[in-house]
């Protein structure tokens, strides 16, 4: 009991000592004059710990490097991604074969038909002329150029083509392109930068939309062909915006509509131009060599001259029947594109043959000029035959060479649209033997104007291939719409 007793003592002290701890009120120091509670110091310490740990490198298990075994199976087990989607059904592109020069007759897969899917509007495919330009040129030349415009690719016929052409056209300098479709969707970015504003025309083919993407200028669209539409669009951007007076301004719309064949007002727009200070960027490869008296295009046409357009462009694979491109204009224009247009600096030349060919082709329209007259009497003949085609409507205007048909009603898709012109078009080369093409688009292409049947009138048609593509629309259309 002695012994007990002080030990029963001693635990009963330090009971009380340690519940007088939890009962008292948290310890307090006392650092620079301020009190700090206890809880704060746990706290710090807490986050002090946390901090340290957070900076710690992790430790990572040394690796055990991989067998022979295991990398022939991991070899085995991987499936690249492919490097492009798979290709839809309906977007696989079976194209007829030519098999001759693609006249206003040509052969398609070893029959003969008549052509209405190439644009040689003036029917100069296969001329003699041209022809013997062409064989005379190989032979002084050879083929290509080996070489861009400003690094040893420059030929004296490059030089007499461009001097002819804007001779022809009235304007001061012009420049050539190896390719046609480049041409615009390298000069327009050559001039529209980062920051400018760009008004188009939401029906412009793709290789004006590319240029315009190209460009990294801010594109603002307007409806196809409506002037009211451009007005609005043009005083919106203007009206109280003085940063708009301190930045480019451009409009971009083609002469003849491809995705249409609608014919742009040029007298309009270079009124609405001027008004409101834009700058015209026009596009004539399907109106040069067709629209006017003596086919200069699309300002002859309207009798607008020629200065106050801006920039033109056009392929010469169509009424020249040739290929490349070219832009004309001012003197300052052209030479800009020397040094900044990329279609032009990186690109070979233009192969000396088809200069020689424009050339050509030039000379030949402004000495038979009544091969427009030619031309402009198989279209009014074809609008008049396909006034009554059950279930289409002609689109195009009545001097446009191209001809669009799209169907009175929709189904509601374009892709189901698409699918019935194209039974169309394969009915009509397959059973008749007359070749036309429906408007396929890659998905690359914005355009959201109606798909067709696009028919390119020839000069060098018959009155007989008109009636005869005519009946064969008429009879196929009754059987499938």
């Amino acid at each position: 009991m002695e012994m007990v007793l002080p030990v029963a003592n001693a635990t009963a002290a330090a009971l009380a000592r340690v519940s007088a701890m939890f009962n008292a009120p948290l310890a307090r120091a006392v650092v620079f004059g301020i009190h700090i509670d206890g809880h704060l110091v746990v706290e710090g310490l807490l986050i002090a710990a946390i901090l340290f740990q957070l900076s710690r490198k992790s430790y990572k298990p040394p690796k055990k490097p991989l067998t022979e075994r295991e990398v022939d199976e991991l070899c085995d087990e991987w499936q690249p991604e492919p490097l492009c989607p798979p290709i839809k059904e309906g977007a696989r592109i079976e194209a007829p074969t030519l098999e001759s020069a693609a006249g206003p007759h040509t052969t398609v897969d070893g029959k003969e038909v008549v052509n209405f899917a190439s644009a040689n509007y003036l029917g100069l495919i296969g001329n003699e002329k041209i022809l013997d330009s062409c064989i005379g040129s190989v032979e002084k030349y050879g083929v290509g150029s080996c070489g861009p415009r400003g690094f040893y690719g420059t030929i004296d016929v490059h030089l007499d083509c461009e001097t002819k052409i804007a001779k022809f056209l009235g304007t001061q300098d012009s420049i050539l392109y190896s390719y046609g479709i480049s041409t615009i969707f390298s000069v327009i970015p050559a001039f529209c930068k980062k920051g400018d504003i760009i008004v188009a025309d939401e029906g412009v083919h793709w290789a004006v939309q590319n240029g315009l993407q190209l460009s990294r200028s801010t594109v603002v669209y307007f409806k196809h062909n409506d002037m009211a539409s451009l007005a609005s669009t043009l005083e919106k951007l203007t009206h109280g915006n003085k940063r708009t007076e301190n930045i480019r301004r451009y409009i971009v719309v083609e002469a003849i509509y491809q995705n249409s064949g609608q014919i742009a007002p040029l007298d309009e727009i270079v009124r609405l131009k001027e008004k409101y200070r834009f700058r015209v960027i026009l596009e004539e490869s399907h109106s040069f060599g067709v629209l006017g008296k003596s086919g200069r295009g699309l300002a002859e046409h309207y009798g607008v001259p020629i200065e106050k357009i801006d920039i033109i462009t056009a392929g010469m694979g169509n009424a020249l029947a040739t290929d490349g491109g070219f832009c004309t204009g001012s003197i300052r224009v052209v030479d800009h594109q020397r040094l900044s247009s990329s279609g032009y600096v990186f690109s070979a030349s233009l192969p000396p043959y088809l200069a020689s060919a424009a050339i050509s082709a030039v000379d030949h329209l402004e000495e038979n000029p009544s091969v427009l007259a030619n031309l402009r009497s198989n279209i009014t003949l074809l609008h008049k035959e396909l006034s009554d085609v059950q279930g289409l409507e002609i689109a195009s205007n009545i001097l446009s060479p191209i001809v669009f048909l799209k169907l009175k009603t929709s189904t509601g898709s374009s892709v189901a649209d698409l699918e019935l012109l194209e039974v169309i078009s394969e009915k009509v080369l397959k059973e008749d033997s007359v070749f036309i093409a429906a408007t396929k688009r890659s998905s690359l292409d914005k355009c959201r104007l109606p798909v067709g049947i696009r028919l390119f009138v020839s000069a060098g048609h018959t009155e007989s291939d008109i009636l005869k593509v005519s009946e064969s629309l008429k009879r196929v259309a009754a059987s499938v719409l």
